[in-house]
């Protein structure tokens, strides 16, 4: 005890001398300068360690002598009194290597300040951060990332200016580390340092180049707009100012929307439009199409409608943007199973185009109202079919902006400029996924694909008049092909070939009756494949057509018609069919052009539309039951306006009839719930609905919108051991999950949960309930 109490008596000595030799600048302090004059300043690790046991370790000094402390003192003063009085030197020599770009030397002058007097001087540390951002090295951003987080933990915010954490936000951005790049804007806007919406946005687009960056972009767009909504900012105030400056402006909604267009992220961007009139942002035409966009994916077809009043009064349009709303509209008919929409606007547009290739002018038509789907002609504006690039664009995206110049430009104009030119890529992608429509010379034309489409779709409902009505009309309107080569006889042989022999039939039946006149070659391929699969019939349905129509078929069809007889033991019919044959003069040998095309599509040589049509039945997917979009929009509806009790309803009629239920409807459930409050109950019993239909269908398949849902509203109830389940399984899909956004939702409303030691008595429910909720705590790293 006594030699304890003499240790504390001697370290208190030591520093009094420290404090003494610092004020008066006595002998000690010149000897000790003359001494490091030629020297490196720092000391070496075994004096750095003492100087740790002096200062941290006082009841360790008892194992020292006097003696010995005195000797130590004596002989490695200078060092340590230099290194402990002495900061200032070191603020300079780290500054020296940062503007020399020696991140190495800075980084470890940085850390040898960081042991002895924590953080350096503010401007030190700020140009360090711009130093070490300027790299773009993945390992130097990380670092600089690590420093700014151990500041803000350590409540020492006050060292970071916002310029830096905004420009180091950027490179890790441009570097592809979305998560700590949206951190530092979340903790700006934490620390109402607001940042210029340009510089943000500039940020974002980079972000928006990859699925977990796109996703933190809607978020940060979503959160940072929850602060404008419904005028809660007054713009007359001064003090408003730089607030007002971070509002989400039409080209930062533009890039998220796009960056969750491209990734599939569409529910998200709905969110994002459903805020736009409550923050009172204005449509432009680049937006107008994104919506578009996402109003197809999301399946609302009266939406798609609504703006179609909007795309044909804009004057700003250029034609590729004009096009890809037809499209999308287009594609929507076909999700809804429209089929009769869907036609009159291929019929329109082939007639249109056959007006503007008579006409001297080239001209683009438009749509009219829903009401009469009449089309109109257009002229072009804007800038053309191809999306324009620029020159540096590529020079601006993967480089940094020197600083100087970044803090210079005020408005961040530079910035902005370089948003645009990756929104202009995003839209570029964006532009190459629309397949149904064309334009040739400034006309709206279709492509192929969509009369693939147009083919399956009148093909699985069973209509086959209505297919062939309109495969007539269509060639009727565009120009005139060869009998043989035509839609109509294309999809014919493709009907053929897939084994759909009465569709086959009924389309030659439909012909004939149009007066048509089809080549050989259709007849005889049916009439193998009847006499292939035994249907006595329907050949002699099909020979008594083929006689009307005045079809001559070639010795492989005899061949055939006998090659049946002689299976179903009809020796006196085979030699009928021979004795016509010789009667007929049939040379042998006879068509091939069937087989050609059908041995073609296999080996996919080009084959046109049969080829795509055979393609899309036998590997496209099933489309959607049209009814699902149906009761999704219903129940859409009534969950946005907060009408649970009727979506209830709905989702109970939507079973009864038959249609099962899909991610698309249970997200607008759930959101619908966690928009009103108090509805977590409810929610775990859907969530255990959707396992079941997982489970047992196909049609239910679990998404990152989805579970993203679910798992916000089991946080915010504390429902942590359905928060796990939520978080493991996506963990497994490797879905990204935005635990900062979390963090945050736990720190609200949970903040003094499970703290301290479990309550000695507590029954099984609350013990599990209380390790569920440590699980997910130190899930997020708040343990």
């Amino acid at each position: 005890m006594f030699s304890l109490r003499k240790a504390k008596l001697h370290q208190r000595r030591f520093s009094s001398l420290f404090r003494a030799i610092e004020a008066t600048g006595t002998q000690p302090q010149a000897s000790l300068q003359h001494g490091l004059a030629g020297g490196d300043v720092l000391f070496d690790a075994r004096n750095h360690s003492l100087l740790s046991k002096l200062r941290t370790s006082s009841t360790r000094l008892d194992v020292w002598s006097v003696d010995h402390r005195t000797e130590a003192f004596s002989t490695m003063s200078g060092s340590i009194l230099l290194q402990a009085r002495d900061p200032a030197k070191l603020n300079e020599e780290i500054q020296i290597a940062v503007d020399q770009r020696r991140r190495d030397e800075a980084w470890r002058l940085f850390e040898q300040h960081m042991q002895m007097e924590g953080f350096p001087r503010k401007s030190v540390v700020n140009n360090v951060l711009v130093c070490f951002a300027e790299s773009l090295d993945s390992n130097w951003l990380q670092k600089g990332y690590s420093l700014a987080e151990q500041a803000f933990e350590e409540s020492k915010q006050n060292l970071l200016e916002k310029e830096p954490l905004v420009y180091l936000s950027l490179a890790l951005a441009k570097s592809g580390m979305a998560v700590p790049a949206s951190t530092i804007l979340r903790k700006l806007v934490e620390t109402e340092e607001y940042p210029h919406v340009s510089a943000w946005s500039a940020v974002l687009a980079h972000m928006s180049l990859t699925g977990p960056g796109s996703y933190l972009s809607a978020e940060l767009v979503l959160e940072i707009g929850y602060l404008f909504q419904n005028n809660r900012v007054d713009p007359r105030k001064k003090s408003n100012a730089p607030l007002l400056a971070m509002k989400p402006n039409t080209q930062a909604l533009n890039i998220a929307l796009a960056g969750c267009l491209l990734f599939g992220t569409t529910r998200k961007a709905e969110e994002l439009l459903d805020m736009i009139p409550k923050i009172g942002v204005k449509a432009d035409a680049n937006l107008l199409v994104i919506m578009a966009h996402i109003y197809e994916r999301n399946g609302r077809r009266e939406e798609l409608r609504k703006l179609q009043r909007h795309i044909d009064e804009a004057c700003n349009l250029n034609d590729s943007q004009f096009w890809q709303f037809y499209n999308c509209l287009l594609m929507c008919h076909l999700k809804f199973g429209d089929l009769e929409s869907a036609s009159k606007m291929v019929l329109e547009m082939l007639r249109r185009g056959k007006v503007a290739r008579n006409s001297l002018g080239s001209a683009v038509f438009g749509f009219g109202t829903a009401e009469d789907d009449r089309l109109k002609l257009r002229k072009i504006t804007g800038i053309g079919s191809k999306v324009k690039e620029h020159d540096n664009h590529e020079t601006r995206v993967h480089s940094m902006i020197p600083y100087e110049e970044f803090v210079r430009d005020g408005k961040f104009l530079k910035l902005e400029a370089e948003a645009k030119d990756v929104l202009v890529a995003l839209l570029a992608k964006l532009h190459v996924q629309v397949e149904l429509i064309t334009s040739e010379r400034g006309v709206l034309q279709p492509t192929e694909e969509i009369y693939v489409k147009l083919a399956k779709a009148f093909l699985e409902s069973g209509k086959m008049k209505e297919l062939a009505e309109f495969l007539l009309k269509a060639e009727h309107e565009d120009s005139p092909v060869s009998s043989d080569s035509s839609m109509l006889v294309n999809v014919t042989n493709a009907c053929i070939s897939l084994g759909m022999l009465d569709q086959a039939h009924d389309l030659l039946d439909e012909m004939r009756m149009a007066g048509v006149r089809t080549g050989s070659s259709v007849y005889s391929s049916l009439l193998k494949a009847y006499c292939n699969t035994n249907r006595t019939r329907e050949v002699t349905a099909l020979l008594r057509d083929a006689q009307k129509a005045g079809i001559q078929f070639d010795s492989s069809c005899y061949e055939a018609l006998i090659q049946s007889k002689v299976i179903q033991n009809d020796t006196h019919g085979a030699l009928n069919v021979f004795k016509e044959m010789k009667e007929a003069k049939i040379p042998r040998g006879g068509n091939q052009q069937f087989e050609k095309l059908l041995k073609g599509c296999e080996g996919n040589a080009e084959a046109g539309l049969m080829s795509k049509l055979l393609r899309e039945i036998r590997e496209g997917q099933s489309s959607l039951d049209a009814g699902v979009h149906d009761w999704n929009n219903v129940i859409h509806f009534f969950s946005k306006k907060g009408l649970m009790q009727d979506a209830e309803k709905a989702l109970k009629r939507m079973r009864s009839l038959g249609h099962s239920p899909n991610a698309q409807t249970f997200h607008s459930m759930v959101t619908g719930y966690a928009a009103i409050g108090s509805k977590y109950i409810e929610v775990t019993e859907l969530w255990g609905e959707m396992k079941s239909i997982a489970a047992a269908t196909s049609s239910m398949r679990f998404d990152q919108e989805l579970l993203d849902a679910v798992l916000y509203t089991f946080v915010r109830g504390g429902f942590f051991s359905r928060a796990n389940e939520v978080v493991e399984m996506m963990e497994k899909e490797k879905m990204f999950v935005d635990k900062y956004k979390y963090r945050m939702l736990f720190l609200k409303y949970h903040k003094t949960a499970y703290k301290g030691k479990a309550p000695k008595v507590q029954s099984e429910s609350q013990l599990r309930k209380r390790e569920s909720g440590l699980t997910f705590k130190k899930w997020l790293g708040l343990s």
